[in-house]
């Protein structure tokens, strides 16, 4: 899972609800829409926290940052039955999350998905992409997971059918390695990462990971509209191959980012330099080719 470098809101952000026709989201949001809007989808087991080292960076660039909790996730309420976090559930929150960020006159939001997020934002898009000005796709492949991330999410499932959610949490800490650079996670991250998994749905997480060892690859119905899209990711990912994710870009004739020293989570790793490109790509749109 994603861990947030810190927990304490930056200069100029906040956490707000997003009222919507389908329910009320909890988010951060942060800066003033001078270049525009942009709506940040966690990934799974995640959070909005996760971006929480963008709002700051993002804001000085003349963005409006919006991340958000999805339904089930963290501080946003979700249905206790796994049918109520279908991707096309999740989808139509996302587009009503993005209805629900502006006046009608305003131009429509930039949409960032992160890993599972990058799937439910490829669904809202293809399910509209005039609701859209662009489409990042920030370490999200075009289909399944690799096999060990497949058999996790299966053990996952298992293992949230039969134990509580505190139960699977000391289990799954008590199997972490270390930190690879020997740093300890600060004491407020530690005790924020164990509420938002406490916080988060059962139900969200099996469905999730379930559609995260299901997904079809949707590059060529993607590729067919006419909406910039952004592909960025690490120089390396534990999730999908990063060559699997080049190979999506140039079917996508998709601007291309790879963050220097970044792993699954760019966002976290190297929020300055992540922000940076995606604040180029929102004003000056994708190169093609």
């Amino acid at each position: 899972m994603s861990k947030p470098p810190f927990v304490a809101l930056p200069a100029g952000a906040e956490a707000v609800p997003v009222e919507t026709p389908r329910g009320t989201f909890a988010a951060l949001r942060a800066g003033r829409p001078v270049h525009g809007t942009a709506l940040l989808l966690p990934g799974y087991t995640g959070s909005k926290e996760d971006f929480i080292a963008l709002l700051e960076p993002l804001a000085a660039a003349g963005f409006r940052a919006v991340a958000v909790d999805g339904r089930g996730q963290y501080e946003s309420d979700g249905p206790a039955d796994e049918a109520g976090y279908a991707q096309d559930e999740l989808a139509l929150d996302v587009l009503a999350l993005a209805a629900a960020l502006g006046a009608p006159d305003d131009p429509p939001p930039h949409l960032l998905g992160h890993s599972l997020g990058g799937h439910i934002a490829r669904a809202a898009v293809l399910r509209a992409p005039g609701a859209f000005s662009s489409l990042t796709l920030m370490s999200s492949g075009p289909g399944v997971v690799c096999d060990e991330q497949r058999s996790r999410a299966k053990l996952l499932a298992d293992a949230l059918t039969t134990y509580d959610m505190e139960t699977v949490w000391q289990a799954m800490r008590a199997f972490d390695p270390p930190p690879a650079d020997g740093a300890a996670v600060p004491a407020d991250v530690d005790d924020f990462l164990h509420r938002r998994w406490l916080g988060t749905s059962p139900a969200q997480l099996v469905a999730t990971g379930r559609q995260l060892c299901e997904e079809p690859d949707r590059t060529a119905e993607l590729a067919a509209l006419p909406l910039p899209v952004h592909v960025l990711t690490g120089e390396s990912d534990y999730v999908w191959p990063v060559a699997e994710m080049d190979g999506m870009a140039r079917r996508l004739r998709a601007r291309r980012t790879v963050v220097t020293g970044a792993d699954h989570s760019p966002n976290v790793d190297r929020p300055a330099e992540t922000a940076a490109a995606l604040a180029a790509f929102w004003s000056a749109g994708p190169a093609t080719g």
